[in-house]
């Protein structure tokens, strides 16, 4: 019966996660969804930064603390090891869906393009930058990544193998494929507001700082000097930096 409720759980986790996924598309682009990054009531603008950046800390606290080990190994103590990837995800989700519901838009415009082409050519690649950020995951483990994995082997009886280094497709272009999708997805548009483009700033702020200080030093200590070498020849985020 424990067994079937971690199933029924890690299920949900996923399910709630794809629809954070697909509604922080419409989100960022301004479309199809209720509230988006630039709609709302305009609120002053110390209110509208304060309250952003506190909600972008949440996310960062929960997204950092959560993957750090020492938080895994505490957290597999209590409770089973196949919840631990579907509650990161779950808690994850949650908090990017606080931020859509109480986002405070500040709609000052710092650039817009009236050219259609080149509209359409932004929004084509936006929406590329969310496609990066999927394929990528299947170019691991996305089953894995997600928690599904772990739910399924544990109704099984099985232990999920810890996760293989591998370097497949985009992963031999840069280090994180997912990081450089999103953003792609955050910078790239036709039209940036004031309110976007912190949302953009502290993201990549974010990104940079978790990249390179807190998840590759994980990686590092985990697979070691094979990953060692895959840093030297594979650029962290932007592609064909690394010097030949």
């Amino acid at each position: 019966m424990k067994k079937v409720v971690i199933l029924i759980y890690g299920a949900l986790a996923y399910i709630i996660f794809l629809v954070a996924f697909l509604y922080a598309i419409g989100f960022v682009g301004n479309i199809y969804v209720p509230k988006t990054i630039d709609s709302g009531i305009e609120p002053s603008l110390i209110n509208a930064l304060s309250t952003n950046a506190i909600l972008l800390s949440v996310f960062a606290l929960q997204h950092s603390i959560m993957a750090r080990p020492a938080f895994k190994k505490w957290f597999t103590s209590i409770f089973s090891h196949a919840m631990e990837r579907s509650t990161y995800i779950l808690l994850s989700s949650l908090a990017l869906i606080l931020i859509y519901w109480q986002w405070q838009p500040i709609n000052t415009i710092v650039w817009e393009t009236q050219n259609t082409f080149l509209s359409s050519a932004l929004i084509g690649i936006f929406y590329m930058g969310w496609l990066i950020v999927l394929l990528s995951t299947f170019m691991i483990n996305h089953f894995e990544l997600f928690g599904l994995a772990q739910i399924f082997d544990n109704l099984k009886n099985k232990q999920t193998p810890n996760p293989k280094f591998q370097t497949n497709y985009f992963y031999k272009i840069v280090r994180h494929p997912i990081m450089l999708g999103f953003l792609i997805a955050f910078w790239v548009t036709p039209t940036m507001t004031v309110g976007h483009l912190f949302f953009a700033l502290v993201t990549t702020v974010y990104i940079l700082i978790a990249v390179k200080y807190l998840e590759e030093k994980d990686l590092k200590k985990f697979i070691g000097e094979k990953y060692e070498t895959y840093q030297k020849e594979v650029p962290m985020i932007i592609p064909y930096t690394k010097r030949k």
